[in-house]
Order: C-alpha cells, then sequence, then structure tokens
C-alpha cells in the first residue's frame, strides 16, 4: 500500500509537469529505473525539461534494450539513483503530474523515493490514458503510440522517457483542443 501517494485527479490543468520513466522490467519492487524525464508546462507551453539516465545495478534486459534502444553500455553512462530523485524531487515540487498509464510510473517513483530517500512521491496526478480511454472507446488499443497514430502525432522515437513525455502532452493538447477533455459536461 502507497499511504502517501497523490490523489488521480479528473481535471484539465494548465500548469502541470508530464512524466515518464523507463524501466528495466515492469515490478518496481524487482526492477530498476534506467531513465526519468519529466517537461514541467505552464498555461500549455513547455518551460523546463528534466531528463537523466540511471545507472543500473546490473544489465539491461535484452527485451528493455529492443523496446527502447537503451543498452546495459548507454545505461552506465547514467548517474546514480539517489541524485536523480532528488533532482527530480526538486524539479517536480508540488506540481500536478501528468503521464500516459502514470500509475506505472508513479508508483516505481514513490517506491524508489520511499526506499532511496525516507520520502513519497505524493503529488496528484492525471493520467491521460483513462481520458484515451473514455473519449476514444473505438480504438482497438489504448497504447500511448495507438491513440498518438490515430491523433496524427509523430512517435518516432517513442519508448524513450523525454519522447514518451511530449507525446503524451501532444495526446493531451490534442483531445482538450477537440474539445474531448470538457470534463464538466463528459464526465
Amino acid at each position: 500500500m502507497r499511504e502517501f501517494k497523490g490523489q488521480s485527479l479528473w481535471t484539465y490543468p494548465k500548469d502541470y509537469v508530464v512524466i515518464d520513466i523507463e524501466t528495466n522490467g515492469f515490478l518496481s519492487h524487482i526492477c530498476e529505473i534506467l531513465e526519468i524525464s519529466a517537461v514541467k508546462f505552464r498555461n500549455g507551453e513547455k518551460v523546463a525539461t528534466f531528463s537523466t539516465l540511471i545507472k543500473p545495478k546490473g544489465k539491461v534486459h535484452p527485451f528493455i534494450t529492443k523496446l527502447t534502444g537503451i543498452t546495459t553500455n548507454i545505461a552506465q553512462t547514467g548517474i546514480d539513483i539517489v541524485p536523480a530523485l532528488i533532482s527530480l524531487k526538486e524539479f517536480v515540487r508540488d506540481d500536478i503530474l501528468m503521464g500516459y498509464n502514470v500509475n506505472f510510473d508513479i508508483n516505481f517513483l514513490y517506491d524508489n523515493m520511499i526506499y532511496y530517500l525516507n520520502t513519497p512521491l505524493s503529488n496528484d496526478y492525471v493520467d491521460i490514458l483513462r481520458f484515451a480511454r473514455k473519449f476514444l472507446p473505438h480504438l482497438y488499443n489504448h497504447k500511448q503510440t495507438t491513440v498518438a497514430s490515430h491523433l496524427g502525432i509523430d512517435i518516432v522515437g517513442a519508448h524513450r522517457a523525454e519522447k514518451d513525455c511530449l507525446i503524451c502532452n501532444a495526446i493531451y493538447q490534442k483531445l482538450s483542443h477537440s474539445g474531448m477533455l470538457d470534463i464538466e459536461e463528459k464526465i
């Protein structure tokens, strides 16, 4: 249980930080974070970026290398997890976080912040996957790349943290500008 985890919001923030991580697997209590990116938006405009590779203790799994392009050699150029988490915490402050299937990212970050920093990630968050499922129910799946392609968003470079932040924000912007995210009327 993540007692101090922030709340999932159904809201349309103008100021937020889009986050994404790449991991060396899928279970937060077993696998390591390989890359963290966060892109800060104010009034919908990008104002700052935080992005870093994390040096893993072991080798990068071949499946992850195939998906992300992050090899063990590339990951070894990263920084240690503790300064990365401290910098991320300073970057996001108390902003609303946004992401695509963001519970995955937040749970990994929460668990790592508790373990390494003895402090939780407690920011509230908006999950764009939830919006995509609600407002694009006809799609055959709701993977970020599927939704982005459907909306005409370039997905070249997907599955790297910073690019995935930008893709997520582009989906959010397209849905909101098309009127699909008129939260008060539709939810």
